[in-house]
């Protein structure tokens, strides 16, 4: 760790104090040059060593990041795929030459990523989600293909993976939000604003959620209750729905007890029709 200018400067100090060839430099002024250039010299190597700090900081990360055969690894290769971009050959790098940082920005079509391990089977499970807009969504059927040939040339010999690139899984609510009648209108409208507070604060959780992050219905409820006008909020039914992927479309909504991790990586709310705001 970087020592402050001044430690490094008291240093310098001490060893001028001992060295018998250097007592004629007594001035106590602070702009004396001898002094003033004990100060540059001690900012040099203040500098110096936030530099080494700096190294140390980055190599360390970057060894933790680039250690093969993890779920980090994959994660970060998952984010790291260009698509319309050939890997060097007998590598897992992308062949930039002759592009520029911006299409290569463009070409890196996977914004989130979550790798995690099959609790009945020895495999991978890799959920994928671009952006659109700000809002989730999958990869188109071409894409997908190319990131699953880009998998099979990366990955370990012997590890299977799957990828999840599914719709969103489906959010349904069911609450009774206890009002202020001061605040907000029965329709959970706020007089001042004319916004529905209840409705922003929960499309904020969830985007606040991790890809992959476990939704907490008692952490919602948190979230709710700092909402002006809302004086108890109520779940009475949390539910959710994801794609089926034997008949490739959503299947039957599913309760949730406490808390869940979505399937597809994320939410999104079916509507606010099962709100119910009372006095």
């Amino acid at each position: 760790m970087a020592r402050s200018v001044e430690e490094i400067q008291n240093e310098i100090l001490t060893a001028k104090q001992n060295e018998t060839a250097l007592q004629e430099l007594n001035s106590t002024s602070k702009t004396s040059i001898w002094r003033l250039w004990i100060y540059i010299t001690a900012f040099a190597i203040w500098v110096l060593e936030k530099l080494f700090d700096t190294h140390k900081e980055e190599v360390s990360e970057a060894l933790r990041q680039l250690k093969p055969h993890t779920a980090r690894w994959y994660r970060n290769k998952a984010l790291a795929f260009q698509y319309g971009f050939d890997l060097l050959e007998d590598s897992d790098q992308f062949d930039n030459e002759g592009h520029d940082p911006e299409q290569v920005e463009a070409s890196k079509i996977i914004k989130y990523s979550a790798v995690v391990e099959s609790t009945d089977e020895s495999r991978l499970i890799i959920k994928i989600a671009t952006e659109q807009g700000e809002e989730l969504q999958p990869i188109n059927a071409d894409q997908k293909a190319t990131f699953e040939a880009y998998l099979s040339e990366i990955k370990d010999a012997g590890i299977q993976t799957t990828v999840i690139n599914y719709r969103p899984d489906i959010l349904r609510l069911q609450m009774k939000i206890y009002r202020d009648p001061l605040v907000l209108d029965q329709n959970g409208q706020s007089i001042l604003t004319g916004k529905k507070p209840v409705e922003d604060a929960i499309k904020a959780y969830l985007k606040r959620l991790p890809f992959n992050g476990e939704l907490v219905l008692a952490h919602l409820v948190d979230e709710l209750q700092k909402v002006e006008g809302v004086k108890i909020p109520h779940i009475t039914l949390a539910e959710s729905k994801w794609i089926d992927a034997d008949v490739n479309d959503y299947g039957n909504f599913q309760p949730i007890d406490v808390k869940t991790i979505p399937i597809s990586g994320y939410f999104k709310i079916e509507n606010f029709n099962g709100i119910e705001y009372v006095v």
